[in-house]
């Protein structure tokens, strides 16, 4: 991983970012709003296809044949989304009033949110047990002081966030949900480019998490992200140099 490369393309694109359009960078927001909306609700099992969140998110149609609860975890996952924006628009930091508030949001109509387990859980598939509740509260309390003491640069950090709160595992449900959200929000307050890990891709993805919560390894899943940022920044750049080619030809 070239951290280095990687600040060099985020730069870029923050410095030209306003040579796109208006409309443009409108529709980019709006196809990754969607597309991240259907892959974190996938992931844990949701059916609605990317067609069918397409409709209910950006045409406000209604999706007949799905069980109330898939459309309240879509609803409820673009708002919590449009909640980070609205905070990183406003320069707030992630804390844990953030965090309970996100997942209040993501659980809103389905169970009660942004309150800690008090029961134990297990993760279906997974090589680790999540700690007792207790235990699972003191880890949590070291998790929110780690966002602000640590040694990780301005990426590694978005990815350590993902990972140990995941880990942790302080909610009933909505675990993973919160934590792929929690991830962008401080890609996006470090100027980079939100992600989204792919339905597809999903035991990969279980597979770096297992890693870093049995052996301490955050390298195979900070591999992954950086994989996906890359790719964003990527085609960002190539939409600014076609800009810049045209801008040239006709100037």
């Amino acid at each position: 991983m070239n951290y280095k490369n990687l600040r060099k393309k985020r730069d870029f694109v923050l410095l030209n970012k306003n040579k796109l359009s208006q409309s443009v960078l409108e529709n980019y927001n709006e196809d990754f709003n969607i597309n991240f909306t259907h892959n974190s609700t996938a992931i844990e099992g949701n059916t609605l296809t990317l067609m069918e969140t397409k409709l209910l998110l950006e045409d406000k149609l209604s999706v007949h044949a799905k069980h109330l609860n898939e459309i309240y975890e879509v609803v409820n996952h673009n708002k919590a989304w449009n909640y980070v924006l609205e905070c990183v628009k406003n320069n707030e930091k992630l804390d844990e009033d953030k965090v309970k508030e996100i997942h209040y949001i993501l659980m809103k109509d389905i169970i009660i949110g942004g309150i800690y387990r008090t029961v134990d859980v297990k993760i279906t598939g997974a090589k680790h047990t999540p700690l007792s509740p207790n235990k699972a509260y003191y880890e949590l309390q070291k998790f929110y002081q780690s966002l602000e003491d640590n040694n990780y640069n301005d990426f590694e950090i978005a990815a350590y966030t993902h990972a140990e709160f995941v880990k942790i595992h302080p909610f009933e449900d909505g675990n993973g949900r919160t934590s792929r959200i929690i991830m962008n929000y401080q890609l996006i307050k470090n100027g980079y480019l939100p992600v989204s890990i792919k339905k597809e891709d999903r035991y990969k993805y279980y597979d770096t998490l297992d890693e870093y919560a049995t052996a301490g390894n955050l390298t195979p899943f900070l591999e992954l992200i950086y994989q996906l940022e890359e790719k964003e920044l990527d085609y960002y750049i190539n939409a600014i140099d076609n800009v810049i080619k045209e801008e040239n030809i006709n100037g």
